[in-house]
């Protein structure tokens, strides 16, 4: 059974800041990750190879451990989950620090270190979630997520400078050092969160396989997300695609470098001002929106396989990425209001784990596959490919309408809790 235990403990707008203070550090801290491992990497050995095996070192646990991380995020309260997590990646950031420092940095240990830092996000992502779901009332639940998506926009501005202007100033051992304790600083924050309601868990008694099998079964239950999330498959891939050939074609075609970052700067401020719409839409088909949020990603990728001048690249560009803005919190209030709890990070660390591993594919088959058969074409089944997908999902009945039925079922299976 369900037990609020509200009194006593910290209000809601309490818990609601630290969350979203947490969520900003976290979200400061990973996106600096990137640009410092890779500039590390060259500093330290200069070999495309060695950074391409400490890329790989920090991707692969995030894959192979996302079904163990959503075991685990529905068994033991999210919190503390996440605070090992942080820690976790906290050390790992630390000891690179002081191997950079100490010019002790060589690519077999700042590849266990990438491959540590990875444990720790496939076991914090899962977990999230649920920290959201248990701190964030309900009707409170999409202005927070989009305040969260808004957040980690401005990280993907800000960090890349960030990292690099630390990098060359000061060295990547200080950048390390830095984002270790950002996570530092994520871990108190959201570790020390005490939740509005505490759900006691299901299957705890069960083994591992059994668990997983139940958040399989229980993801079956929900053909929107399965269908919504097989649509958000082939955004990433097609995104990997984009992100693979784009910025050849805006060297060649469209004016060299800048245009790319010129391109790069517009999509992620599409993507905060999706984010700060979602909350303020009149939105009764939050599903519905975000697939054809999702939809609009075609237009980036029509308007480069047609080469297209610039001006119409860089617009379609910032429809695209506003759509996506306005799915991110959509998509999350949706799982956290129709899936239960008991199960939000089994079936959550599903839809982690086709994101993680359908864009990386999308970035190594983009070169090859437009050798063989163009990138115009590529670009071109690409746009059909994600439009067609995510707009047959408005064919799904939970998708087109608000779901009282599948609401029903949601509160069933949370009674039995």
């Amino acid at each position: 059974m369900k037990k609020d235990i509200r009194m006593g403990l910290p209000s809601v707008t309490s818990r609601t800041g630290r969350l979203i203070l947490g969520r900003g550090t976290a979200a400061l801290a990973t996106a600096l990750i990137p640009t410092t491992l890779t500039l590390a990497v060259i500093g330290t050995t200069g070999a495309a190879g060695d950074l391409g095996v400490v890329l790989a070192c920090e991707t692969l646990p995030m894959v192979l451990l996302l079904p163990v991380a959503g075991v685990a995020a529905d068994r033991f309260p999210p919190q503390r989950i996440v605070l090992l997590a942080d820690l976790t990646r906290c050390a790992a950031q630390g000891v690179m620090a002081l191997l950079l420092l100490n010019h002790l940095a060589t690519a077999p240990r700042l590849a266990v270190l990438a491959a540590c830092t990875g444990v720790g996000v496939a076991f914090g992502m899962p977990a999230v979630r649920r920290l959201v779901a248990n701190t964030v009332p309900p009707t409170d639940r999409l202005k927070v997520n989009s305040r969260i998506s808004v957040i980690n926009g401005v990280a993907q501005i800000a960090a890349p400078a960030l990292a690099g202007t630390l990098v060359l100033t000061l060295g990547a051992g200080w950048s390390s050092l830095s984002t270790a304790l950002l996570f530092l600083g994520s871990a108190l924050t959201l570790g020390g969160i005490t939740p509005a309601t505490v759900t006691k868990a299901t299957a705890r008694a069960g083994s591992f396989l059994q668990e997983v099998r139940g958040g399989w079964q229980e993801t079956r239950r929900h053909p929107w997300f399965m269908y919504s999330v097989f649509g958000h498959g082939v955004w990433h891939l097609t995104a990997g695609l984009l992100m693979s050939l784009g910025p050849l074609v805006a060297v060649k075609e469209l004016g060299g470098d800048a245009s790319w970052v010129i391109m790069m700067q517009v999509g992620t401020a599409g993507l905060i001002v999706g984010g700060l719409s979602a909350q303020r839409l009149p939105v009764r088909r939050p599903l519905a929106v975000g697939a054809c949020g999702t939809a609009l990603y075609a237009l980036p990728l029509a308007a480069f396989a047609l080469s297209a001048p610039l001006a119409v690249c860089v617009v379609a560009y910032l429809l695209a990425m506003t759509g996506i803005g306005v799915l991110t919190p959509l998509w999350e209030t949706s799982l956290q209001r129709r899936i239960p709890e008991h199960a939000l990070g089994r079936v959550g660390s599903f839809d982690a784990l086709i994101s993680l591993s359908c864009r990386p594919l999308g970035l190594a088959v983009a070169a090859p596959v437009a050798a063989w058969v163009g990138k115009s074409f590529l670009l071109g089944v690409a746009a059909a490919a994600v439009a067609v997908v995510n707009l047959a999902i408005l064919a799904i009945p939970d998708v087109r309408g608000s779901s009282p039925r599948e609401d029903r079922r949601t509160e069933d299976a949370k009674a039995t809790v």
